[in-house]
């Protein structure tokens, strides 16, 4: 068997400063905008509160999650801990579908008796959390690609700038019109326009939970490819999944033609994989056609 060694580091943990920041200037904002949302009373604010507290929590586990990944692996963890972030990407999910339903079914009672809200207050507490969130999404945004971890994180914080937005909104309408139905009526909105973006990453992280083909892995043209490579006449139990973002790992039964040499087919297999695919650990054997009797095919 073989496998690609220098296996490639945690996406995210390229961006533990980034989320750092995020972090702390979160957390230093929370504080006033709990603070600001009791005060006036408006749900609208407490929404945007609810979900800054997300977000500290949320940015928190995903700098957990990194910690952990990069601990190096053990007998007990072969792989390491790079789970651990994928786990903090379908937590972050979790916790964020629960803040859109509890802001959705408070919403609700709203409207059959809006309260007053001191808007003015509002606005400028949401003003500053704005500023706070438009940072913390401009140093997200690039990362939020790279791994499901950092789109977990860079979703909380995305959250809080949309509630942020529509609490400002909100606080203009309330105090021109005194239309109070505007605040529980913009708090539903952002809550559905989070939940289908948050619905995507939970599905996401439970597929690779689930040890499914990652998204980026074409198995039947991989396959079709491995056929193509000299010495190889066959090919079965090919799975391809995810480790974490940015890390997918492969194993593979190749079976050798009559005049193949073993090492040959294994170092031409191994470049195919990781030149020609996505692949950053590979564990390939070669056999001979009548080994196979001898396996338990998966």
């Amino acid at each position: 068997m073989s496998g690609a060694h220098g296996m490639s580091g945690s996406a995210a943990s390229r961006n533990k400063r980034a989320l750092t920041i995020v972090f702390f200037t979160t957390l230093a904002y929370l504080v006033a905008e709990v603070v600001g949302g009791w005060w006036t009373g408006s749900l609208a604010l407490l929404a945007d509160a609810g979900h800054m507290l997300t977000d500290v929590a949320g940015v928190g586990l995903a700098l957990l999650a990194i910690r952990f990944g990069e601990k190096p692996a053990t007998p007990g963890r072969t792989f390491g801990y790079y789970r651990f972030e994928i786990l903090a990407a379908l937590t972050n999910a979790v916790v964020l579908i629960l803040i859109s339903i509890y802001i959705l079914y408070e919403a609700y009672f709203r409207f059959l008796n809006p309260p007053k809200v001191e808007s003015t207050t509002m606005m400028w507490v949401a003003g500053v959390g704005m500023v706070v969130n438009l940072y913390g999404v401009y140093l997200l945004r690039k990362s939020s690609g790279e791994s499901l971890n950092m789109k977990g994180a860079y979703f909380e914080v995305l959250s809080d700038l949309l509630t942020s937005v529509g609490v400002l909104i909100a606080g203009v309408i309330m105090l021109t019109t005194n239309w109070y139905y505007a605040d529980p009526l913009l708090s539903a909105g952002i809550g559905l326009f989070i939940l289908p973006r948050t619905w995507a990453l939970l599905k996401e992280s439970v597929n690779v939970l689930l040890e499914g083909t990652p998204a980026d892995v074409n198995l039947e043209a991989m396959r079709q490819g491995l056929l193509q490579v000299p010495g190889v006449a066959a090919v079965h139990d090919l799975h391809a999944w995810v480790l974490t973002s940015g890390v997918n790992a492969l194993s593979v039964h190749v079976v050798l033609t009559d005049e193949a040499r073993h090492e040959d087919v294994l170092t031409r297999t191994h470049d195919y994989l990781t030149t020609k695919h996505p692949i950053q650990h590979a564990t390939i054997q070669v056999e001979r056609g009548d080994f196979a009797q001898h396996e338990t095919h998966l």
